[in-house]
């Protein structure tokens, strides 16, 4: 990858460059997590988006962005406070601490999407920012691969519904174990699909269910 805005951001003055980016988003279950990184001089090669790499071969980078960035900064929104903030809220709140979390500090960061307000530092955000920014692919790396782990465990929490598969999107066989389970205390009332489910088990005997409600 020729990372075209690091290079001019280099040549600018600024050296210490990080990325941030997202995962969960638009799932319908499990946290959102946010990351930054400030990537090293010794890069490690493949770096892409994340959706566009294999789960095995996010794995092999994420253990070798751990090793070689500078800092790494992960941001873990519990489904509850995606609720209540709303998604896109919870989002650049998440990006927020992220970025402003590293250490040491950031002179300049590049954000997948969006522009973030209350930087402590000047920034940018950039469409498909992880498809041809270094530090960004691997900050989506980076998330991406904790976010996947984070639902793994909680398919041991919360036998059924099949986390460790489609990791809380709202794919068909998700459907169909929540509509059969009702949701849990990873799902987030405030998706349609799953505040619908919610209406309708609240006599549930599934213990997950004991927990739900429509949030207003």
């Amino acid at each position: 990858m020729t990372d075209v805005y690091q290079s001019l951001l280099h040549q600018a003055g600024f050296k210490s460059l990080a990325g941030a980016d997202e995962a969960g988003r638009g799932a319908c279950a499990g946290p959102l997590v946010a990351a930054a990184v400030i990537l090293g001089t010794d890069i490690p090669s493949g770096l892409d988006d994340s959706k566009r790499l294999s789960p095995a071969r996010r794995e092999t980078l994420f253990d070798a962005i751990l090793a070689a960035a500078m800092a790494v900064k992960i941001v873990t929104i519990e489904p509850a406070d995606c609720d209540r903030l709303g998604v896109q809220k919870a989002n650049l709140e998440a990006l927020l601490r992220a970025v402003n979390g590293l250490q040491p500090a950031a002179d300049f960061a590049l954000i997948d999407g969006f522009a973030v307000s209350g930087l402590a530092c000047p920034s940018l955000g950039l469409w498909k920012g992880d498809q041809v920014v270094q530090s960004i692919s691997a900050a989506s790396i980076v998330a991406k691969v904790h976010r996947d782990r984070l639902m793994i465990e909680l398919a041991e929490k919360y036998p059924g519904y099949g986390f460790e598969t489609h990791k809380g999107y709202a794919t068909a066989s998700h459907q169909r174990a929540l509509e059969r389970l009702g949701p849990c205390p990873q799902h987030r009332l405030s998706y349609a699909n799953v505040a619908a489910v919610a209406a309708t088990s609240q006599s549930s005997e599934h213990p997950c269910a004991s927990s739900s409600k429509v949030v207003g």
